[in-house]
C-alpha cells in the first residue's frame, strides 16, 4: 500500500498535527488508520482485532490531551498499535515485532508517548494513579493522567485493588473502561456480567455535569460539599433505577456507556471530563476487531491471525498436512484423555482456554472446566480449594503470567501440598511477544519452594506420560512447563505410562564429556551432537534428558559424576538459580567438583524476534552448544577431526 494514499494519517507523525484537524475530519482519519493497521499486519502479523477497536478512542485522546505531557497509561498492551502509529512510529511501524525492530507493546524504553510497560493486564490504575499523584506532588497540577483499561482486565484482581485506592486518594484521575466483553476469548465473570447490565442515561449524564459547574461557580461546590452531593445524587439514582453503579458507590463519578465508535461523541465527553476534578470513569462500549467484518465475525481467531489477505480474509499461514501438534494442542487432546477415564479431573485457565487449549475439554465437558478470568493468583487457589476437598485441577497458566500467582503457589498450593496441577505453558522463549512474555524465570523461582514436583517434556509423548504421572495418586503438588509452538513427532501419540518421579534418561552413550538437558531445549542438544558427528568429529558426547528439575535424578548424578570431569547443562530458562544452578548445588554438596559449563538465558531481559533468532542471540541453539561442546572439550576448527 502506498502509505501517502492516506490524505489525512500522511500528514501526522505526532499527535500535534492530529490537533490541527477539524472533528469532522476524524472519523475519515479513523478509517484511514484501520486501513492502515490491516494492510500493515496482512503481512507483519500482529495483535489485530485489540487496536481496530479502540480507533477512535485513541484519535480522541490524542486530540484531546496534550501528549507525551499528558499521561495515558495503556492497559493490555495489545490495543495499541494505532497510538504507536499517531506518535511517530508509522514510517517504522512495518518493523513491530521482528528483532530490533518496534517492541511488541508500548514501552518507555521506546518512546515517550508510551508511559509504562503494559504486556500483562490490570496495571493501568495502579500506575496510573501513581502518576497522579506524583503530578501533585511535583509541581505539575495542570498535567491529566488517563487510564485505559479493558480487553476484560477489569477481571484482575490488581485492577480492584487500583480502584479501591483511587476512590480513597485525593486525584483527578479519569478511567476508561474500553468495554468489548472480550479479552482473548469471550469475557467472564460477574463483572462482565454487570458492566453488560449497566446503563446510565447519556442525557441525565450531561445535565448532571452542567448543574455541578454552575454549583462551582457558584462557590457552592467546595470538595467536602462535592463529595456530599456524589453521594446524595448516588443514592437517589440508585432508588429511582433500581440499580447500584458499584463505581459510584466508591466515590468515582461514572459517566456512561457511551459509543466508543463515534468519535466526536467521544471528543466531546473527554473535553467535558478533562479538568473534572476528583476521579471518574468513562465507560464506553466498542467492538472488538471494529471495522474490519472477518474481525468483527470472529474476534477470538483474529485476535493474532498471522498473515492474511487484506481484501478476501483468508488467512494465509496453513498448516501443512502431518505437521507435527503445537504443544498446546497435545495438552488439551491429553487433558481431555484424561478427564474421561478419572471423573475427579477439572481443568481451569485464567482467561486462555483457546490459547492454553483447554477449549478442547471446555468443549466436551463444560460443567468440569472453568474459565476465571484475568485472574491468575486466583485460578491457583481455586484449583487448591477444589483439590482440598478432592478434585484435581489441571491449572494451566503461562508461564510469564504465573509470577502473578507466585504466593498463592507457595501458600495455598505447596505448604499443603495439594493435587493440583500447573501447566505452565509458554515457558522458555515466546518469540515476537518479548521480555515481558517470555516464560523466563519459572524454574529459577519455583525450584526453592519445597513439596514441588518439577518436570520438563523433551517432546510431545513425554508431554502425555508426565500430565498422565501427575494426576495419580500421592503425586501432591506438581508443576510441568512446556514451550509455546510445534514439538517434533507427527506421530505424538501415545499410551499413557507413569513416569517414576525424579528420574531423568539417557539419550545417548559417550564417555568423554556429558550433557545434561531440561526440557524441549534437548532437541537443540541432539542436533548439535549430529552436527559434530557431521563434521566428523570423534569426540564420545553422552547426552541425559534429566526431565525433573525437582527432584533431581540423584542416581543420574551420581553415575555422571564418577563418569565424568567435563558437563554441560542446559535449559531454556535463566542461568542464575535454574537447572543448572541446581546440578552445580548437588555436586557441591556430594563433594564432586567437575568442570561445568552452564548454557542458559542470560541475566538480561531478552528481547523479541523469532524463537530462533533469539536462541541465536542467547547461545541456546544448536550451533552455539555445539561450539561449547567443542570449547569445553578442547578443540577447535583446526582439531575437531581429532580427539
Amino acid at each position: 500500500m502506498d502509505k501517502n494514499k492516506l490524505r489525512l494519517l500522511s500528514r501526522i507523525r505526532y499527535p500535534e498535527d492530529l490537533r490541527h484537524l477539524s472533528v469532522e475530519e476524524l472519523p475519515e482519519l479513523c478509517r484511514e488508520l484501520r486501513e492502515d493497521i490491516v494492510d500493515e499486519l496482512s503481512v507483519n502479523p500482529g495483535h489485530l482485532a485489540s487496536s481496530l477497536g479502540v480507533v477512535e478512542l485513541t484519535v480522541a485522546l490524542h486530540y484531546v490531551f496534550d501528549t507525551p505531557y499528558d499521561r495515558i497509561v495503556w492497559d493490555v498492551g495489545h490495543q495499541a498499535y494505532g497510538h504507536k502509529i499517531l506518535t511517530g512510529r508509522r514510517d517504522c511501524f512495518c518493523t513491530n515485532r521482528k528483532l530490533k525492530g518496534l517492541r511488541p507493546f508500548p514501552s518507555p524504553l521506546e518512546s515517550e508517548y508510551d508511559t509504562f510497560t503494559c504486556g500483562h493486564a490490570s496495571n493501568s490504575i495502579s500506575a496510573a494513579l501513581g502518576m497522579a499523584v506524583a503530578a501533585k506532588k511535583t509541581g505539575h497540577d495542570d498535567r491529566h493522567v488517563v487510564a485505559v483499561i479493558g480487553d476484560g482486565a477489569m477481571s484482575g484482581g490488581l485492577a480492584f485493588e487500583g480502584i479501591n485506592n483511587v476512590s480513597s486518594s485525593p486525584n483527578d484521575l479519569l478511567i476508561i473502561l474500553n468495554d468489548n466483553d472480550m479479552s482473548i476469548d469471550r469475557a467472564v465473570g460477574g463483572m462482565e456480567q454487570y458492566l453488560l447490565n449497566l446503563d446510565t442515561n447519556a442525557t441525565y449524564n450531561r445535565l448532571r455535569y452542567r448543574v455541578s459547574r454552575w454549583l462551582h461557580s457558584k462557590g457552592y461546590l467546595n470538595d467536602n460539599r462535592r463529595k456530599g452531593i456524589i453521594r446524595l445524587n448516588n443514592a437517589l439514582k440508585s432508588a429511582l433505577s433500581h440499580q447500584q453503579n458499584i463505581f459510584e458507590g466508591m466515590n468515582i463519578r461514572y459517566f456512561g456507556p457511551f459509543d466508543g465508535h463515534d468519535v466526536a461523541e467521544v471528543v466531546r465527553l473527554l473535553r467535558q471530563l478533562k479538568d473534572m476534578k476528583g476521579p471518574k470513569l468513562l465507560h464506553l462500549h466498542t467492538t472488538k476487531g471494529k471495522g474490519y467484518e472477518p474481525a468483527e465475525k470472529e474476534a477470538t481467531i483474529w485476535h493474532a491471525p498471522g498473515k492474511f489477505d487484506p481484501e478476501t480474509g483468508e488467512r494465509l499461514d496453513t498448516v501443512p498436512a502431518g505437521c507435527p501438534p503445537r504443544y498446546q494442542d497435545v495438552f488439551g487432546q491429553t487433558l481431555l484423555r484424561l478427564a474421561k477415564d478419572n471423573p475427579r479431573i477439572v481443568g481451569v485457565t485464567p482467561a486462555m482456554p483457546t490459547g492454553c487449549s483447554m477449549n478442547i475439554m471446555m468443549k466436551a465437558m463444560p460443567d468440569r472446566t472453568f474459565d476465571v478470568g484475568i485472574a491468575e493468583g486466583h485460578a491457583v487457589t481455586f484449583s487448591c480449594g477444589m483439590a482440598k476437598d478432592g478434585l484435581i485441577p489441571f491449572c494451566n497458566i503461562y508461564s510469564s503470567f504465573a509470577q502473578r500467582a507466585y504466593d498463592n503457589i507457595i501458600h495455598d498450593a505447596a505448604i499443603l501440598n495439594l493435587p493440583v496441577v500447573l501447566c505452565l505453558d509458554r515457558a522458555g522463549l515466546v518469540g515476537e511477544d518479548g521480555p515481558t512474555h517470555h516464560g523466563a524465570f519459572d524454574i529459577a523461582a519455583l525450584r526453592p519452594i519445597p513439596n514441588l514436583t518439577i518436570a520438563s517434556p523433551m517432546d510431545e509423548r513425554e508431554l502425555q506420560r508426565l500430565m498422565y504421572t501427575a494426576q495419580l495418586p500421592g503425586k501432591g503438588t506438581f508443576v510441568i512447563r512446556y514451550p509455546r509452538g510445534r514439538g517434533l513427532l507427527s506421530d505424538w501419540e501415545c499410551a499413557f505410562e507413569e513416569i517414576e518421579v525424579g528420574t531423568g534418561r539417557l539419550i545417548r552413550e559417550g564417555s568423554d564429556i556429558a550433557i545434561l538437558s531440561y526440557g524441549p531445549i534437548g532437541n537443540n542438544v541432539a542436533q548439535a551432537i549430529d552436527s559434530l558427528k557431521a563434521e566428523g568429529c570423534t569426540a564420545s558426547v553422552a547426552h541425559y534428558d534429566m526431565r525433573f528439575v525437582k527432584p533431581l535424578d540423584t542416581r543420574l548424578l551420581n553415575d555422571i559424576a564418577r563418569r565424568f570431569s567435563r558437563i554441560i547443562t542446559v535449559e531454556d530458562g535463566v542461568r542464575a538459580g535454574g537447572f543448572g544452578s541446581a546440578v552445580l548445588e548437588w555436586m557441591c554438596d556430594n563433594g564432586h567438583h567437575p568442570d561445568i559449563t552452564r548454557i542458559g538465558l542470560p541475566d538480561t531481559f531478552v528481547e523479541h524476534g523469532k524463537v530462533e533468532e533469539l536462541q541465536r542471540i542467547t547461545g541456546t541453539d544448536a550451533e552455539s552448544i555445539k561450539n561449547e561442546i567443542k570449547k569445553a572439550l578442547g578443540l577447535n576448527d583446526a582439531q575437531n577431526n581429532t580427539h
